[in-house]
């Protein structure tokens, strides 16, 4: 399973070739908004999680998203995952529902996604 932690910009070629594994027009992610990072790719937003837990991130800074690649860069994030359920800070859904938290995400997807 291939899944890339992103700490540098990442260009829409190699994007796409890591979707090629799982679902090839969208991705999983999963951002430390602490650490500014994210890591790409996986069948399952834990496998991304994991990853980054092993790096060093703390499980409460990390959000699970998707990118679809079809979609417009307004459009192509949706912030919807198992691992966003954390009723201890607020988030009792699947969906992140702080608008901070998503402006966050949003911000360190395109500093490293092309």
């Amino acid at each position: 399973m291939d899944i890339r932690i992103i700490r540098e910009k990442i260009t829409k070629s190699e994007l796409e070739e890591l979707a090629k594994e799982f679902y090839v027009e969208m991705i999983k992610g999963v951002a430390d908004i602490e650490r500014g990072t994210i890591a790409l790719g996986g069948e399952w937003h834990m496998d991304a999680n994991q990853v980054l837990i092993e790096d060093g991130s703390n499980q409460e800074n990390l959000w699970g998203f998707n990118i679809y690649l079809n979609k417009s860069r307004k459009e192509m994030l949706e912030y919807n995952s198992l691992i966003n359920i954390k009723p201890r800070q607020g988030n009792r859904n699947m969906e992140i529902e702080n608008e901070e938290i998503k402006k966050k995400i949003l911000e360190i997807v395109n500093n490293l996604v092309e």
